[in-house]
């Protein structure tokens, strides 16, 4: 289970520490602060967090939440060049495996994860940008 409260630009705001075993192993543990994957692949999101939600054509449901929680988690890691932007179709599977886990129907989950595999490359995109 999240706790989580809406927001303004980022939706959701984290109000509990939340770990996830995601079966995705990275080269170097990696510690954000309120992000942190060990090597193994333990993701914890900490209190504080925020993210956007679910993101589409679609609604905030509650067996939407703890998915989309993950979902940006991980691919904020593939941005910050922690996880290997091949790991982006894993990632997505982890999404609907979430999203089933909280009760969302296979017809809808079937649809999220379809709808991250086609239009979910640019949010994983490498961000960091450089100016003179």
């Amino acid at each position: 289970m999240i706790r989580y409260k809406k927001r303004g630009r980022y939706k959701y705001n984290l109000h509990a520490d939340y770990t996830y075993a995601a079966d995705i192993v990275v080269e170097e543990p990696c510690d954000f602060g309120v992000l942190k994957m060990t090597k193994d692949g333990l993701l914890t999101i900490g209190k504080g967090y925020a993210w956007d939600g679910p993101s589409g054509p679609t609604f905030d449901t509650a067996n939407f939440m703890r998915g989309s929680l993950v979902h940006d988690a991980l691919y904020q890691l593939i941005r910050e060049q922690k996880i290997r932007t091949d790991q982006r179709q894993r990632a997505d599977e982890i999404l609907q495996e979430i999203c089933l886990e909280a009760g969302m129907s296979r017809i809808r989950a079937w649809w999220v994860y379809h709808g991250v595999r086609l239009g979910g490359a640019g949010a994983a995109k490498p961000d960091l940008q450089t100016a003179p």
